[in-house]
């Protein structure tokens, strides 16, 4: 079966049903989720599918089981969106959704957690520190060496991330991180190549698509670069020795196995000057569908139409819990 029939062009959009695209929601990512979830609304209308825009941070959850909504699409980023808070209300629900269930999105957003899973699985990470002072950051400088980046343990899009290269930066660079997180990631920075590669599917049927190198004005890849400029230069394929590119589609995938994701994620990884080395920085499993989104990107060069994408993606929606069972008794 070829990954365009998996995420084809022969699904039967009458059977999907009513379809909610949730987007917008409360995070800090909630503008880039407007955009996405209005990519795949239109994307999923224009193959016929019953599909509707819904915004959990203006409509009761609860709306969704009484207006008959059969499946979502949930578009949301960041807190609220692929935490595994909304992927629970919706196992309540009894509702399908797309992407990963409740552990393993809980888990993902999580860069912490989903260090130390992968660590223990022996996939390559940067070495880390979890901090909660400023003095603390001082000392994470001191121990994993500068440059060192300090982010939010639990947001995307860089938002609140500082690259620290002297320790006078420190106590900057954590006030803003923990105006997102109480927990506060410092991360060895690997100096190199920046990649990122989608990965679809479940268990043993998943696969990656090809891997997309990212080439940003001075190295700086932040939101404004992601999301707003069309300064930053994406490059799929990807240009890189063939033996690399398998190399990171064979982590990408073993690291969505690891925390037990299914649907679709998108795995961004840096391949270390010094020895090209890839490391795995951290994984989304609500991944950006905006014109400037990297999933559509590396699907296109597949043969995987951006609307063919969005229609695959809501076929496979499922739950933790299997359609015919009980919560309990």
């Amino acid at each position: 079966m070829t990954m365009t029939t998996k995420l084809g062009s022969n699904v039967d959009v009458k059977a999907l049903g009513k379809v909610a695209v949730l987007m917008g929601g409360a995070s800090a990512e909630r503008e880039v989720s407007l955009m996405s979830g209005t990519g795949v609304l239109q994307a999923l209308r224009s193959r016929g599918v019953d599909a509707h825009a819904f915004d959990p941070s203006q409509n009761d959850l609860g709306e969704l089981r009484r207006d008959g909504y059969a499946r979502c699409f949930i578009a949301l980023h960041g807190r609220h969106g692929e935490d595994g808070t909304v992927q629970g209300a919706l196992e309540l629900l009894r509702i399908p959704y797309t992407g990963p269930g409740v552990m393993a999105s809980s888990i993902a957003v999580d860069k912490i957690m989903t260090k130390r899973i992968w660590r223990a699985e022996g996939l390559p990470t940067p070495d880390w520190r979890l901090v909660g002072s400023v003095a603390e950051t001082a000392d994470a400088l001191a121990a994993l060496g500068a440059p060192m980046i300090v982010k939010p343990s639990r947001e995307g899009s860089t938002i609140g991330l500082t690259k620290v290269t002297s320790p006078e930066q420190c106590a900057q660079a954590y006030a803003l991180a923990s105006r997102y997180d109480p927990e506060v990631l410092c991360e060895q920075f690997i100096a190199g190549e920046e990649t990122t590669c989608p990965i679809l599917g479940e268990g043993a049927a998943a696969y990656a698509l090809p891997v997309i190198r990212i080439v940003a004005p001075e190295g700086n890849y932040d939101y404004q670069n992601k999301y707003f400029t069309d300064v930053t230069q994406y490059h799929c394929p990807s240009g890189l020795p063939e033996a690399e590119e398998r190399e990171i589609q064979r982590l990408v995938v073993a690291a969505f196995r690891s925390l037990g994701c299914r649907g679709w994620a998108r795995a961004d990884i840096m391949i270390r000057a010094s020895d090209r080395q890839p490391f795995l920085l951290e994984i989304n499993t609500s991944p950006g569908m905006t014109g400037h989104s990297l999933v559509p990107m590396s699907a296109r060069a597949s043969g995987i139409s951006y609307e063919d994408l969005c229609v695959g993606v809501l076929a496979s929606a499922t739950m933790d819990t299997p359609a015919g069972s009980t919560l309990g008794t």
